[in-house]
């Protein structure tokens, strides 16, 4: 497995620190390699590590409250500064209690991993007094994905991405029947399996289609209202209330994102629309028939994942009634973002490059496509999507 560099150098500086370190994200993103590639950094100078990951029976069995866990550290432990690992640490009764009581201790440095924002709760942070540093991680970028390709020497294509996405596992299959029956599994596991035990779950069969429809429909502008709308034709006794209550279920376990869109007429955000992205573009993908892939909608998912993953904040910009994907920003720096598949002709130019009409700013504007000829103008550049994210550090 590559070493996820982006990430651990983020990291690095906080290997001795009495922060604890918490890496969030959706399941199987990458979150235990990265605790692994830390581990043996740290290896090469100690051996006083305690690595404990809960979704494992033996581990959790042997540490399954807070009092347990505490025990256990001190047990095992040994004298001067102790690197302490606690993987999916959400699954432990009241970690949160012991990770304080651990953390008063200046010698231990202390690493979590969970796959749920409650991690990072209004309580827990109270509880924690501040005293925490978090990293997101999500499933492989485009380049990542070729540097693992390239290691396990396997040949991928774009296209492939766009589709089937980056969860790292997925990557040691080879067809696509095997890849999709992978990552159905998958999906069962972390979106229903999960999310149905963790809330106890009662409307099953609604849960599933709502929450298959809201995946279904990645990167489009939606209110809450506008989704129970379109799924009480299949749910008739679903109320807004839970709809509502399903897509922050959704959002806790890292698997969708919603962004604000920001309207340049009211000079603010407007909380009643969002856009929705997927963790991954495969939710999308595995919901299609006859092959016929959600390739404009993918691509957008894909560009919003990677500038997420380049640091920027992001949002949905209605510039007077002309909504433009992204408006990106990342200290001083901002940009301005379109996406499509193609520009298939004279019409798809004009509203893509006509979105940023009356902008007057120098900020850089970009229209993003599969194209491979350049239709850059007005000072608008247009770029291969592709080229872009194989692009050094923006």
């Amino acid at each position: 497995m590559i070493k996820r560099e982006k990430y651990i150098k983020q990291i690095r500086n906080f290997y001795d620190s009495d922060l604890i370190k918490v890496l969030v994200g959706i399941r199987r993103c990458g979150k235990s390699v990265i605790l692994q590639s830390i581990m043996e950094e740290i290896k090469s100078k100690t051996n006083n590590i305690i690595y404990l990951n809960f979704e494992k029976t033996n581990d959790l069995m042997k540490t399954s409250n807070a009092v347990e866990l505490v025990e256990y550290v001190n047990r095992n432990r040994k004298d001067g500064k102790c690197y302490i690992f606690l993987d999916e640490v959400q699954e432990v009764d009241d970690w949160q209690i012991a990770v304080k009581d651990l953390r008063l201790d200046s010698k231990n440095s202390i690493f979590i991993t969970g796959s749920n924002s409650k991690l990072l709760s209004s309580e827990i942070l109270t509880l924690l007094s501040g005293r925490f540093v978090s990293f997101r991680i999500r499933p492989f970028s485009y380049k990542e994905i070729l540097e693992f390709c390239n290691e396990i020497n396997r040949e991928i294509t774009p296209m492939d991405y766009v589709i089937w996405g980056g969860f790292p596992a997925r990557f040691n299959f080879n067809d696509v029947e095997s890849t999709k029956l992978y990552l159905e599994d998958l999906e069962n596991t972390i979106i229903f399996n999960d999310l149905i035990k963790r809330y106890n779950i009662k409307k099953i069969i609604a849960f599933k289609k709502i929450v298959s429809y809201i995946l279904m429909n990645n990167s489009r502008v939606y209110s809450s209202r506008s989704i129970h709308k379109n799924i009480k034709n299949q749910c008739e006794n679903i109320s807004l209330n839970t709809v509502i209550k399903y897509l922050e279920y959704l959002k806790e376990a890292y698997i969708i994102d919603e962004i604000p869109q920001y309207s340049t007429k009211a000079k603010k955000e407007l909380s009643y629309y969002c856009k929705i992205y997927n963790a991954d573009v495969c939710f999308n993908s595995l919901r299609v028939n006859n092959n016929r892939y959600d390739i404009d909608h993918n691509l957008e998912n894909i560009v919003y994942n990677e500038l997420l993953y380049m640091g920027y904040n992001v949002k949905l910009y209605d510039n007077a009634g002309k909504e433009i994907d992204f408006i990106a920003t990342r200290f001083k720096e901002k940009i301005y973002i379109q996406v499509a598949y193609i520009l298939a002709d004279d019409s798809v130019i004009e509203r893509e490059f006509g979105a940023f009409k009356n902008i007057e700013d120098n900020y850089p504007k970009y229209v993003l496509t599969m194209d491979k000829f350049d239709f850059s103008q007005n000072g608008i550049i247009h770029k291969n999507v592709i080229d872009w994210l194989l692009e050094e550090e923006k």
